[in-house]
């Protein structure tokens, strides 16, 4: 058996009907870039959510950075995030012109960790943006009052979690905007590349619509601005799959419940852990092996045993040949749970559509590879290099 780790086509022939018609409906409208389908989405991107505004743009890097030009934030400033996410993240804070800066994330749910922040505010910090990591959500409501002691603004990266949920608070309920990405991979995703933001307050709205436009809200009258829009075609298919993501994230759950349950008691690597009181969308479901040398050896394995097993974030941001841009980052403490997280991250094959025999078939490999280094693997949890669970993932 050969297991995928994606199932786009499985996903489009399930809904073909449904996507096809909002597609054939753009096509014969005439109208395939800011017309009606674009405004329809939006119109339903924000009533998920719960928001007042939500905005298309071209890509989920760019609507980080045009937020961030939105609240005026640029060349002198400081954004605080972490490392072990997609480069991405840090990329859209240096297209902005502003300084990256990293802190460490938690042990247990590779998010930003809260505890590290305020340790990296200096006068130059203007914001923080955490990253939904894999589809959780990091702790906002901690989050939200650093920001708010220290007057920072507050930007979600939610490329990896929509749907998810944290204990008491929704995406962009605590933040000044929560951006997405709809790139195929993601559990909202289009057939090629775009991008969303949602947001309560008026003024990035107003902004990042004009920033999008060439710097234009009305025709043939231009201010500063660039072009990254969201297109009618691709609106439409989101329009069409937004409408089955909360249940496309069931199946997501019920899969990572299923692998849970199923490796418990192997003894080479740790499992996932959703926190209580939250909702896990598993865009990935990512184990972390003990020994780092341990990580390419079980994706060699798995993928010539017909499992698609990849990695996600294996280079930590800070460790990048890319690092730094203009020389604007810098880290504060030790990045010890990111750089264990790096080495040591897998990702198992995750999305609605497997199948329960494909599931146990990963299961089995898995297990079957474990049984092999069982006797090797360190005591206790995660890798020996890790630090020790922080008080907001205690």
């Amino acid at each position: 058996m050969n297991v995928s780790f994606y199932g786009h086509v499985r996903q489009y022939e399930n809904i073909k009907s449904e996507i096809d018609a909002n597609m054939h409906e753009v096509l014969m409208s005439g109208s395939y870039v800011m017309g009606p389908m674009l405004k329809r989405f939006e119109t339903e991107l924000a009533a998920y959510h719960g928001t007042k505004h939500a905005i298309g743009v071209g890509n989920g890097t760019d609507a980080i950075w045009l937020v961030l030009m939105a609240l005026g934030i640029g060349p002198g400033d400081e954004v605080i995030t972490h490392p072990n996410t997609f480069f991405a993240t840090a990329e859209a804070i240096w297209i902005a012109g502003a300084t990256a800066v990293f802190v460490d994330c938690c042990p247990k749910t590779k998010c930003i960790c809260p505890d590290k922040i305020e340790a990296a505010i200096t006068p130059k910090t203007k914001a923080i943006v955490p990253v939904h990591l894999y589809g959780q959500c990091a702790d906002m409501v901690a989050i939200k009052k650093i920001a708010d002691k220290h007057g920072l603004k507050l930007i979600e990266d939610n490329a990896q979690a929509i749907g998810a949920s944290g204990s008491g608070f929704k995406i962009g309920q605590l933040s000044d905007a929560a951006t997405t990405s709809f790139i195929i991979q993601k559990n909202l995703g289009t057939f090629g590349d775009s991008g969303g933001i949602v947001t309560n307050n008026p003024e990035i709205d107003a902004k990042v619509r004009k920033l999008r436009n060439h710097g234009s809200n009305q025709r043939n009258v231009h201010s500063y601005g660039f072009n990254s829009r969201l297109d009618d075609l691709h609106a439409g298919i989101l329009s069409a799959k937004l409408k089955h993501i909360d249940a496309w994230n069931d199946n997501r759950r019920k899969w990572a419940a299923r692998y849970s349950a199923g490796l418990k008691d192997c003894k080479t690597f740790d499992l996932p852990v959703e926190l209580p009181g939250y909702r896990h969308v598993y865009h990935l479901y990512v184990i972390e092996t003990k020994k780092p040398e341990w990580r390419d050896q079980l994706v060699d394995f798995l993928v010539k045993n017909g499992v698609d097993a990849k990695t996600h974030y294996s280079i930590a941001i800070h460790q990048q040949p890319g690092y730094p841009w203009g020389k604007s980052a810098r880290s504060v403490g030790p990045l010890t749970n990111a750089e264990a997280n790096a080495a040591c991250c897998v990702s198992l094959p995750m999305f609605p559509e497997l199948r329960q025999d494909e599931v146990d078939h990963v299961i089995a490999k898995v297990k079957e590879w474990d049984a092999m280094f069982a006797a090797q693997a360190p005591a206790g949890k995660g890798p020996a290099q890790r630090e020790s669970a922080c008080t907001c993932c205690k």
